[in-house]
C-alpha cells in the first residue's frame, strides 16, 4: 500500500508505483501543496512537442493554505475547451481515442467539478477502468485516517513523484507507442498516463508491469 498525493492524471510512473502497490491512499488533507506540478497540472504530446496543460485554480496557487479538498477549480480563461482541443489535437487519430472520448468530454468538457479532487478523481476512476488496472483506491478526508494509513506501513510517496526533480523510484521508463515518436525523434517519456492510455489502451498494463519488474 501506498499513500499518495492527488494528481491530475498523473504521469506514467505514477500509475506505474499504484500499480506495484496495489492498494493506493490518496491524502485529500495535505496543505501548501507544491502546485508547481501534478496537481492540477499533466503534460501530453502533441505533433509539436510536450504540452502542459493546467487546471486554473480560485485563490493563491503556490503553497496553497488549504488542505487539497478543498482546494477549488476556476472556470477562467475557457479552460475546458482549450483542454479538450489540446487533447482531440493530439490523440483525435490515435488507436484508442473513440473508446474514451465521450467519458472524457463528459468529465472535462461537460464536468462543472467545483473541487479539484473531484476533478482528479473522475479523471483517475476513467483511467483505472479503462486500463482495467489492478489498484483499488481509497481517499482519506481526515489526518486520523492518514495517520492510520502511515501506521499501517503504507509508503510515502507524498510529494516525491509527479514534480520537476524527478523521483529515485526503482521504476524504469519503458519506452512504448507514440504517435509521434518519429517526428519528434524518439521516445518521450515523463507524460500524463492519458498519452499511454491514448496509445495502447488496456495493453498499457503491460508497458507498467516491465517499468515495475524487479532489476537483476
Amino acid at each position: 500500500m501506498l499513500i499518495i498525493g492527488s494528481m491530475c492524471a498523473g504521469d506514467v510512473r505514477c500509475y506505474a508505483a499504484m500499480v506495484k502497490a496495489g492498494k493506493v491512499v490518496i491524502d485529500a488533507t495535505e496543505r501548501h501543496l507544491p502546485l508547481r506540478h501534478s496537481h492540477h497540472r499533466y503534460v501530453i504530446d502533441s505533433p509539436n512537442g510536450s504540452v502542459k496543460l493546467t487546471v486554473p485554480l480560485e485563490g493563491r496557487t503556490n503553497a496553497m493554505p488549504v488542505m487539497m479538498k478543498d482546494v477549488l477549480v476556476s472556470e477562467h480563461g475557457n479552460w475546458r475547451h482549450l483542454h479538450w482541443g489540446a487533447l482531440f489535437s493530439s490523440y483525435g487519430k490515435s488507436p484508442f481515442f473513440d473508446y474514451v472520448a465521450n467519458d472524457l468530454h463528459r468529465i472535462i468538457v461537460e464536468g462543472r467539478q467545483k473541487y479539484l479532487l473531484d476533478l482528479n478523481m473522475e479523471l483517475h476512476q476513467l483511467i483505472v477502468e479503462f486500463m482495467e488496472l489492478p489498484i483499488v483506491t481509497t481517499v482519506t478526508t481526515t489526518q486520523e485516517d492518514v495517520d492510520k494509513a502511515l501506521q499501517s506501513g503504507a509508503y510515502d510517496l507524498r510529494g516525491k513523484m509527479g514534480g520537476k526533480r524527478g523521483d529515485h523510484e526503482s521504476i524504469d521508463n519503458v519506452p512504448y507507442y507514440q504517435m509521434w515518436s518519429q517526428r519528434h525523434g524518439g521516445f518521450t517519456a515523463g507524460l500524463s498516463i492519458l498519452d499511454l492510455l491514448m496509445n495502447e489502451g488496456r495493453e498499457g498494463i503491460i508497458t507498467l508491469m516491465k517499468m515495475i519488474q524487479e532489476r537483476k
